[in-house]
């Protein structure tokens, strides 16, 4: 396989199912069902193999990821963790088993690979194996040793020892993790110690020259190894130490001259299996190009089995690896061999004879050609084929768990060590045949983990033009450091412009491009190295119309985020060209903000923002590019100043620059930079005189003879009264001790002063807005300004001048809020009170009388101010009801109210009632009779329905009210609302019958009288009072009907009325004189 060393991946597989490590699991978190009696081991060892129960599989991750960089791409090197998890059946058959694997990248592992190849020119990596630690050999002779955090510990061996030796071939470790064995392609073995890096042993002897370590395996006797040679011999080697020294001896245990052995793996046991009978005779499995060979090492060389293969593709790979299997109530070890597409399973025990047995289990047939095989737990199987796809198999049930292509990895094979090509490749075709789909050393397995070592090469990617995956992965790799991210992204960029639709629609090259910017954009950031995106792809683009406009609007958000904050000349001069020619102003004034701008012509920009209203650009271009901070007050000054003076209306323009000098103005003189960021510390106290110095010019620059005094201060006066005195309240915050800014600020004061006392120029509320700021000013407990309290007089009389009546809300509001910032210092109580009635600024005389505590003087300022009669009641109510008033305050206030209990009615009887229900129940009797003797007939029915009213619905409140109100109110709504007076009859029970009879008797009301009737049991005088009724109406209506047609008869007749008609007239009671007529 080509390789390349623009990167290399590591990654792993796992399954756990180590029980042994875990030492506390929470039931909850992993959804573990309760069970009475726990299974014991002999119960679960009784289970039959062959169970039909299925397995739910779901992800757990054994590896300590703390210092994996959470972050991966769709690329990724895959590394798969699978658990596997035992449920009771479920009722359906069919088994759904979804992802059971999870895959990550060893990031942190893969860096260092490549960075040790750029640092110390380690090479490529060859081979892996994993223990405790993580070891990876490289191209150059080199072990890098890892530890489970990714972390570099080790980096065994040298250059010069690589140049020596050749690539590493194979790596293992001993079953305590002290020791690692290195062979090598020339075939050496070098043996290392794990503790401290030393070197131990280099063997040079232990197989015939000229041929490469395709394995080198300690077994579990700590001092025998075996190795396997590219000549297809296997041997035994033995590590002493006599008298200090260390050795090493060989044993030839298979010639390959009787066939090649091309894969060794010897029996391991964990530690919990040490005591295991059959882990006493060394066992190894070799497989050779026709058969497998299962040999007891000790105590001594004994062949246990041979198992031919039978007819195999001489392509395919002989694969070998163990797993201690519990079967029926004991554990034992199974082989599991193939080459092809056929997986056998030899079980190795021994009886209570002591006899050893290999007995051939079931077979497991595929539809792929098998390059690896590993055991991930007692009975799951992880493959990989020819085609690079990893099969998750479950051995009991022969049911293919999960498929996974890990194509894209790019996985190291061991083919060149096969060849043996470092020694001249001297091996036979069929080993070579082999050799070209061998991965022995680039997939380990260990503790329920499986690694595999694959290139992911980024060249791969690029040949692919998968240009999206080859900078991730090349940036996930090196982390910003590597040069190939360079290549690469010019590549990239020369690609993109090479395949630009040349023909279509304008949209679709857009889109092209903007597909590609960003990333360009992106990268060359993290990589910082703006230099490249401005000097390198930029002049690449610019050969591209499209590609260029899509560049220069890209830049855009990158400026407004502050990732990019210096263009070069060029770009920046397009970039501005590029905006301003397609009407894209607002985004050349949100890039101008945030850009350094000192390699600008200054005043071709100033002038191009001005021209396009870009008046935040420009002031930061004033700012930024010349640290002057007067010109941009001058240029809106000149701007807004003409129109304010000639009394003009502002256009939309003028508000908008008139709203951008003030807040420039307060961002001045409170040490920030506008529109954003602060002024530099050095230059704060100087641009804050500065200001102060230009707002209280006596004349601008370039006055004109009839300029008024302090024209800047007047113009923002005009402009926005209110809102510029509150810039000056939020400078003047900060003065403290600083004498300078405490002259500036009685200074401006004087002429704020001078401007707008005596001056017709100014409405009520403007000169209000003034004394109203100097009256929180001067209510400062540090306060030092001085302001004559004469002028507070004038004011006074200003806004109470009772001869004007124009604004009237206006002048009392200014007045008010002046008095409430504290300004009632400053004035003679008495007089403004009386200035106050005497205008009928009625809440000014309440704002008085309420400091004062005459709350029932309060009643009359509601009661004469027509906006607010209807907040009287609450008023009162709250007097009443709310503590905080002395018995004497509310006695006033109450007393108040009675006498006014005429005008409330008028006001809203409603609430009238309501108040005298709530506050005034005993008094509802003389309040009645005080309206009947006032003759206000009106009020004392309004008032005596609502009472009546709120005593039926509101039974909360306690109102008892006598029969004579009852018949009162029928007697006034016999006057005012006949038509209510049946309901009222209906619903009330306090009226006494035979008054209520003469009420309505007197005023002629017939139904009501006789429903009083009836319900007074009269029920024959009822029917004669109705009986009456309607004699009379009918009676009456016949008497309009005949005159009616007298009347017709006449008009028909003649035109003048004769004597007999009148006399008609007279019979039936009409006015016979012709003036009496209608």
């Amino acid at each position: 396989m080509a390789e390349s060393p623009d990167s290399r991946s590591l990654v792993s597989a796992s399954s756990q199912l180590n029980l042994m490590e875990i030492e506390a699991i929470d039931d909850k978190e992993f959804d573990i069902p309760q069970v009475d009696t726990p299974p014991t081991l002999e119960s679960i060892l009784n289970e039959p193999e062959e169970e039909d129960e299925p397995f739910i599989l779901e992800d757990t991750c054994l590896l300590n990821t703390e210092n994996i960089d959470a972050h991966s791409c769709e690329t990724s090197s895959l590394s798969v963790y699978v658990h596997l998890r035992r449920r009771k059946a479920v009722e359906t058959n069919a088994t759904v088993h979804g992802s059971v694997l999870r895959r990550n990248l060893l990031k942190g592992i893969s860096a260092q690979i490549v960075s040790a190849a750029d640092k110390v020119d380690a090479g490529l990596p060859t081979a892996i194996t994993v223990s405790n630690v993580i070891a990876v050999g490289t191209s150059h002779g080199l072990a890098l040793v890892f530890d489970q955090n990714q972390a570099l510990r080790l980096c065994l061996g040298t250059t010069a020892t690589g140049a020596e030796y050749g690539a590493v071939s194979a790596l293992s470790i001993n079953h305590d993790c002290t020791r690692l064995l290195c062979g090598f392609a020339k075939g050496q073995i070098t043996m290392w110690d794990l503790a401290n890096g030393k070197l131990l042993r280099t063997i040079t002897d232990a197989h015939p020259p000229g041929t490469a370590i395709l394995h080198v395996k300690f077994t579990d006797h700590p001092a025998l190894a075996v190795c396997n040679d590219s000549g297809g011999s296997v041997f035994e080697l033995s590590f002493r130490r006599v008298m200090g020294m260390r050795t090493c001896e060989s044993r030839c245990l298979f010639s390959g001259s009787k066939g090649e052995v091309c894969c060794v793996e010897p029996l391991h046991a964990g530690p919990e299996l040490k005591d295991h009978p059959i882990t006493h005779y060394s066992l190894l499995a070799m497989a050779s190009l026709t058969k497998i060979l299962l040999i007891g090492l000790k105590p001594s060389l004994k062949v246990w089995m041979t198992f031919p293969y039978g007819k195999t593709d001489p392509a395919s790979v002989p694969l070998l690896a163990w797993q201690f299997v519990a079967v029926q109530k004991t554990i034992n070890p199974v082989l599991a061999f193939c080459r092809g597409d056929t997986i056998h399973f030899l079980l190795v025990k021994k009886d209570e004879s002591g006899t050893i047995h290999v007995i051939k289990q079931r077979q497991l047939q595929l539809n792929c050609d098998l390059i690896s095989l590993s055991w991930i737990n007692l009975r799951t199987l992880v493959l990989m084929d020819s085609t690079e796809k990893l099969r998750v198999v479950d051995r009991p049930s022969q049911e293919e768990l999960e498929t996974v292509d890990m194509a894209e990895l790019q996985l190291v094979y061991n083919s060149s060590h096969f060849k043996s090509l470092a020694t001249g490749g001297n091996v036979s075709q069929a080993l070579a045949l082999v050799g070209e789909k061998t991965c022995y050393q680039s997939v380990c397995s260990y503790a329920g983990q499986i690694m595999y070592l694959g290139t992911k090469r980024v060249d791969h990617l690029l040949k692919q033009e998968k240009f999206m995956e080859a900078l991730s992965l090349a940036w996930s790799f090196h982390e910003g450091t590597a040069k190939a991210m360079v290549e690469i992204l010019l590549q990239y960029v020369d690609r993109s412009l090479k395949k630009c639709p040349e023909q279509g629609k304008i949209q679709a090259m857009e889109q092209h491009f903007q597909d590609m910017v960003p990333v360009t954009v992106d990268y060359c950031l993290l990589l910082q190295r703006t230099d490249l995106l401005f000097n390198q792809i930029y002049p690449r683009l610019v050969e591209n119309s499209v590609a260029r406009g899509v560049f220069l609007e890209s830049l855009e958000p990158y400026i407004l985020s502050e990732r990019i904050g210096c263009l070069t000349a060029p770009v920046m001069r397009d970039l501005l060209s590029y905006f301003q020619e397609n009407g894209m102003m607002d985004s050349v004034e949100g890039c101008l903000v945030h850009m350094d701008i000192t390699n600008l012509d200054i005043q071709q920009v100033v002038q191009m923002c001005w021209d396009n209203q870009l008046y935040d650009a420009m002031i930061y271009v004033f700012n930024s590019g010349m640290n002057d901070y007067i010109s941009p007050m001058e240029k809106l000054f000149q701007a807004i100043g003409p129109p304010l003076r000639e009394g003009k209306p502002l256009t939309d323009e003028h508000v908008v620059m008139g709203n951008k000098l003030l807040v420039y103005i307060s961002c001045c003189l409170a040490g920030r930079a506008y529109p954003l960021g602060d002024i530099p510390e050095d230059l704060v106290p100087q641009v804050k005189n500065q200001v102060f110095e230009f707002l209280i010019r006596l004349h601008s620059v370039e006055a004109a003879q009839e300029e008024e005094v302090y024209p800047y201060i007047r113009t923002l006066l005009h402009f926005d009264t209110r809102e510029f005195l509150n810039v000056l309240a939020l400078t003047f915050e900060d003065f403290k001790n600083d004498k300078q800014a405490l002259e500036y600020q009685q200074r401006i004061v004087d002429i704020l002063l001078k401007v707008m006392v005596d001056n017709s120029d100014f409405t009520p509320s403007q000169v209000g807005c003034l004394f109203t700021f100097l009256a929180r000013q001067l209510a400062k407990p540090d306060n030092t300004l001085f302001v004559n309290r004469k002028l507070f007089d004038q004011v006074l009389e200003f806004l109470c001048s009772p001869d004007d009546d124009s604004r009237h809300t206006e002048r009392q509001q200014v007045l008010l809020e002046l008095l409430q910032v504290g300004g009632v210092v400053q004035f003679d109580e008495g007089r403004l009170l009386d200035l106050a009635e005497k205008t009928e600024f009625y809440q000014i005389c309440e704002f008085i009388y309420e400091k004062k505590h005459l709350y029932d003087k309060i009643v009359d300022c509601y009661l004469k101010d027509p906006l607010r009669k209807e907040e009287l009641f609450n008023y009162i109510h709250n007097i009443l009801s709310m503590p905080g008033y002395s018995s004497e305050e509310k006695q006033l206030v109450w007393v108040k109210a009675l006498q006014h209990i005429k005008d409330l009615v008028s006001i809203n009887s409603a609430k009238t009632a309501e108040l005298v229900a709530v506050h005034f129940a005993d008094k509802v009797q003389p309040i009645i009779t005080s309206l009947q003797v006032c003759r206000i007939a009106v009020c004392q029915h309004s008032l005596s329905v609502d009472l009546i009213s709120r005593e039926s619905l509101s039974p909360q409140t306690v109102l008892k009210l006598g029969p004579d109100l009852h018949e009162l109110l029928v007697d006034l709504l016999c006057q005012f609302s006949p038509q209510q007076v049946i309901a009222f009859l209906k619903t009330s029970q306090d009226y006494r019958l035979e008054e209520a009879i003469q009420i309505t008797e007197k005023h002629k009301l017939h139904e009501a009288t006789a429903y009083l009737l009836e319900k007074k049991g009269d029920v024959q005088g009822a029917f004669e009072v109705l009986l009456q009724s309607r004699v009379s109406a009918v009676s009456e209506n016949n008497h309009h009907r005949e005159v009616n047609l007298i009347l017709s008869q006449e008009r028909c007749g003649q035109n003048s009325m004769s004597a007999d008609f009148l006399h008609k007239l007279e019979k039936f009671g009409m006015p016979s004189h012709p003036g009496q007529h209608l």
